[in-house]
């Protein structure tokens, strides 16, 4: 798989994400995000799962043999980690407000950079920072954090993006040896579903009719981002490492701005335009700048 499939994998990533928020934020009036996480990721499962067993059925006993402990652990900590990161999404939208909610998530694009130099030493290209600024700086105009009141459910969002940054770099890890993005797409979904269902039996009551009130959000957003674009971000990090991943990936907030635009016609104000420039040139630098240095550096060991 090319690079520019992974980044165009990436962009339509975060184009579903950023219109999935909308579908988030209704889709919770009669469930809790428990329920509507547990319904949501099984609509995921059941949309991926049938591509999986066509495309991948072939190898995916033979992948798996490769290193058997190695993937279910990774399974398991990823999944566990997707379904803390939407849990706290969700049900920071309950608490605190939308511009909240999106500032505080996009914290994991410096997180992921941190928690690999940190904890796994890993050298961060010098264009990585400035992109990093530019991004929280996109989403910090975008969202109007400015005239918002912190709140204790904003402790919940970032905590959403600590998880946030642990999926992006396991993916990372995944990608690295295995190859079934479909089979463990479908999985990955599954293994969230069980977990917010197990939890919403005990922290919530479960009603079917109120489920089937929530349909439509509930449908949308399994299909197009508990299935497809979870899914499309594995594919997206086969040619992409975890740091510039993340910085892409802000570009949901780009998206989810347009989307509320189009949707609910929400008005875009001067400052909204600026952040999404900055996001955009954010997302650029990271992309283009290393490419350039490497050429610069060959340029002048040519000379």
């Amino acid at each position: 798989m090319s690079k520019t499939l992974s980044l165009f994998s990436a962009l339509f990533c975060t184009l579903i994400w950023g219109t999935t928020f909308i579908a988030q934020d209704t889709g919770m009036d009669k469930i809790g995000p428990l329920t509507f996480n547990g319904a949501r990721f099984f609509i995921g499962f059941l949309s991926i799962i049938p591509f999986a067993l066509v495309f991948e059925k072939k190898k995916i006993i033979s992948q798996i043999n490769v290193n058997k402990k190695l993937f279910y652990q990774l399974l398991f900590w990823i999944g566990a980690f997707l379904f803390l990161g939407t849990y706290f999404q969700q049900t920071a939208l309950l608490y605190t407000d939308v511009a909240n909610a999106a500032f505080f998530t996009v914290f994991y694009v410096p997180m992921v950079p941190i928690i690999l130099f940190v904890f796994y030493s890993k050298s961060i290209h010098w264009s990585i920072w400035p992109s990093v600024i530019l991004c929280v700086a996109g989403v910090y105009l975008l969202s109007d954090f400015r005239n918002a009141t912190v709140r204790l459910g904003d402790g919940l969002v970032i905590l959403c993006a600590v998880f946030w940054s642990l999926h992006i770099i396991f993916i990372g890890k995944f990608i690295k040896n295995f190859n079934l993005p479909l089979f463990f797409g479908s999985l990955q979904a599954l293994v969230v579903s069980l977990f917010s269902i197990f939890f919403a039996f005990f922290f919530e009551t479960i009603t079917f009719a109120n489920i089937l009130n929530e349909s439509v959000s509930i449908i949308y957003a399994g299909v197009m981002s508990g299935g497809i674009a979870f899914t499309l971000q594995i594919y997206a990090q086969k040619n992409i490492s975890p740091t510039p991943s993340a910085i892409i990936f802000s570009l949901e907030s780009v998206f989810a701005t347009i989307a509320a635009w189009i949707i609910l016609d929400q008005v875009l104000g001067i400052n909204n335009l600026i952040g999404c420039t900055f996001i955009l040139i954010g997302v650029i630098f990271s992309q283009l700048l290393p490419i350039y240095d490497k050429r610069f550096k060959f340029k002048n060991q040519t000379l």
